[in-house]
């Protein structure tokens, strides 16, 4: 891990520092705790004020919630703004070498609303995008995060990246990213749409053989640490994920979005987003995607926990959140951070407070004073179906045993006489 930003943990706090290329060291594990962290009661019943501080892969961040990649991070004005208003970090619009290749086409969203689509009065649940990465200059982005990092030392701003299949590219874009000052990488494992011919996107991060190659190429260079942004356009998300994680990623964020048709125009006849009368596939994201991303999370959740847990790897939650609850739900999964995409294009950037007040409510309700009190505690409850049968038949006799009560006249004690004779009326 690289050592020059204001942003990391002096050495000696934890022992992140010095720690060599590797990025990670056992004296910064997490005290032996894993993804299904103990809960902790206050047991003194006095009120404590919920702290959303954490920290990932040594980096500091005030709260969990970061700006998604997107259009939300698309330059240095939104991204300032994003800042001002209290995101924990950063993540700006992918970027590669040669923006000259990226076109966008406009109209390029489409949402899905409640009752009639299309009804202004419906609240939107869907919203689909067929737009590529940052079409903008690769100097004038680099640019935009030295000012940054100038103007907000302390805070973390993640440049996201993507090339084509070619060693070389990678680790270019990689050494002039990381001149800028950036805290971490996010690798682009996972656009849905725009140029797969070239390799790139979710080209890779459905190919896990191309993946390992790429991964390889990556972390042979970066001295940040990289974070695999996976797709959930696959059978086994937990598959390249464990990939990402054994070639030298510090990290894996999911979701990206689902690829998807948002929908017909039943007067035109038309698919939307229309685009002079044609339209393509997308990536789809908002509230609808929800349950789908906590379910790829738990999944890699799972993997991290069983094959990951001695290392300072992190998980970021992708996938519909819109409030503090929503968030809850992918770190009681044991996500460490909370990423927000579609929400920030749907609410603005101060969404944020909501989202920070929601959450410390969740807090309070369960005597939580630190994201690590409660970050994994849902994921032991996770089962197969076989056990779950298993449980409910046990459950059951169990239930039937209390209900027939003593079987003998020997059974009787003095202590528990009332009890048991409850356990035998019926009424």
């Amino acid at each position: 891990m690289a050592t020059s930003s204001l942003t990391r943990i002096a050495a000696g706090a934890g022992g992140m520092l010095g720690c060599g290329r590797t990025r990670r060291c056992e004296s910064d594990l997490r005290s032996g705790r894993n993804l299904s962290m103990r809960i902790r009661a206050v047991d003194d019943g006095a009120s404590v004020e919920p702290d959303l501080s954490v920290r990932v892969n040594g980096l500091e961040m005030p709260n969990p919630f970061v700006i998604g990649s997107g259009p939300p991070g698309t330059n240095y004005t939104v991204m300032k703004r994003a800042f001002d208003e209290g995101w924990g970090a950063v993540i700006a619009k992918t970027v590669s070498l040669d923006a000259a290749k990226v076109v966008n086409v406009t109209p390029r969203y489409a949402r899905l609303q409640t009752g009639s689509n299309g009804s202004a009065k419906g609240q939107i649940i869907g919203w689909e995008n067929i737009e590529l990465i940052s079409d903008r200059p690769l100097e004038t982005m680099l640019n935009e995060f030295k000012q940054l990092k100038k103007e907000y030392p302390d805070r973390i701003l993640i440049a996201s990246i993507m090339e084509e299949y070619d060693k070389a590219a990678w680790q270019e874009l990689i050494e002039r990213v990381e001149e800028t000052g950036v805290d971490a990488l996010e690798i682009n494992f996972s656009c849905p749409h725009g140029m797969p011919e070239r390799k790139m996107g979710a080209a890779v991060g459905q190919d896990c053989a191309l993946l390992e190659e790429v991964c390889g190429w990556i972390n042979e260079k970066a001295t940040v640490p990289v974070w695999a942004k996976m797709t959930p356009n696959i059978t086994d998300i937990s598959q390249p994920a464990r990939i990402a994680l054994k070639t030298g990623c510090e990290g894996v964020a999911a979701i990206n979005t689902i690829m998807s048709v948002m929908g017909i125009d039943l007067n035109t006849l038309r698919p939307e987003p229309c685009v002079e009368g044609y339209s393509t596939p997308g990536g789809y994201s908002a509230k609808a995607v929800h349950p789908i991303a906590l379910g790829k999370v738990m999944s890699i959740a799972q993997m991290m926990k069983s094959e990951f847990s001695e290392g300072d790897y992190s998980l970021s939650g992708i996938g519909g959140v819109e409030t503090g609850g929503d968030a809850a739900e992918f770190i009681l999964l044991g996500s460490n951070t909370v990423q927000v995409c579609t929400g920030v294009m749907m609410h603005g950037y101060g969404l944020v407070k909501k989202l920070c007040s929601e959450l410390k409510d969740f807090m309070r309700k369960h005597n939580f004073s630190s994201i690590e009190d409660f970050r994994g505690a849902s994921l032991p409850y996770f089962t197969t179906h076989t056990d779950l049968v298993k449980r409910q038949q046990e459950a059951i006799k169990e239930r039937k045993a209390v209900k027939k009560g003593l079987q003998s006249d020997k059974d009787w004690t003095g202590d528990g006489f009332v009890k048991e004779t409850e356990s035998m009326v019926s009424n």
